[in-house]
């Protein structure tokens, strides 16, 4: 099932902006302290590191995706997640916009 809305949070207005425009997100908190980020990935193919683990839920678009010592890419549809370990890397591309929730664990 797609999150198609999420109420009740404390949104960051300023954009992070990663890779010349390519990826953009905003930061939200929930009440009880969950930080979150929602954004979208522009067609790219582009290496990111994390410092928590993650978990990247597909709102629309898709992705294909490699977690750091893999060969394999796998593929992320609207409804669908993948996890990404802390303090680890992840590639990922896109051929169209993809558009994301990022829960961090």
């Amino acid at each position: 099932m797609t999150t198609e809305q999420i109420s009740g949070v404390n949104l960051t207005t300023k954009a992070n902006v990663y890779f010349d425009g390519k990826c953009v997100s905003h930061s939200f908190t929930l009440a009880d302290g969950t930080k979150k980020s929602v954004g979208v990935v522009l067609a790219a193919e582009l290496s990111f590191g994390t410092t928590a683990a993650e978990i990247m839920e597909c709102v629309g678009g898709s992705c294909e995706y490699r977690l750091q010592g893999s060969e394999v890419w796998s593929k992320s549809e609207p409804g669908e997640k993948f996890q990404i370990p802390a303090n680890s890397k992840f590639d990922i591309r896109v051929a169209e916009t993809y558009h994301y929730i990022c829960h961090y664990a």
